[in-house]
């Protein structure tokens, strides 16, 4: 069983990346295209089941956009779910609220950017 980007899902990760929320686009514009110290990011990726807003797989790296909904009891113990099995596959995850992205954006990169394992030069 495939467990990056599984056909299944393509149509999804499509529609997704077609879609983004305000602050994925946001965030996409500042670390598409290797802007983020050299490290590529993909959009929408899927691993295992789950399909994530950002994927850096040289770092092993996800970073995940919460908006409101995924603050209810339901979705909190969801997301841990789902961020404990992308886990298992030893990738981090890391989890930011959509507003701290728009209004807090140096914050938010210079946490993903300690995520990062090695300096680039």
């Amino acid at each position: 069983m495939r467990t990056f980007n599984r056909r299944s899902l393509k149509d999804k990760r499509k529609r997704l990346r077609n879609n983004p929320t305000q602050a994925e686009a946001f965030l996409w514009g500042y670390i598409k295209n290797n802007q983020l110290e050299g490290r590529k990011f993909r959009r929408q990726s899927s691993i295992k089941s789950f399909i994530v807003d950002f994927y850096c797989p040289e770092e092993k790296l996800v970073i995940e956009l919460d908006g409101d909904f995924h603050f209810d009891e339901k979705a909190i113990k969801d997301d841990e779910k789902r961020s404990k099995i992308i886990e298992e596959e030893g990738i981090k995850v890391i989890r930011f609220e959509n507003q701290e992205v728009l209004l807090n954006l140096d914050s938010v990169l210079l946490e993903i950017k300690r995520h990062f394992k090695k300096n680039k030069n």
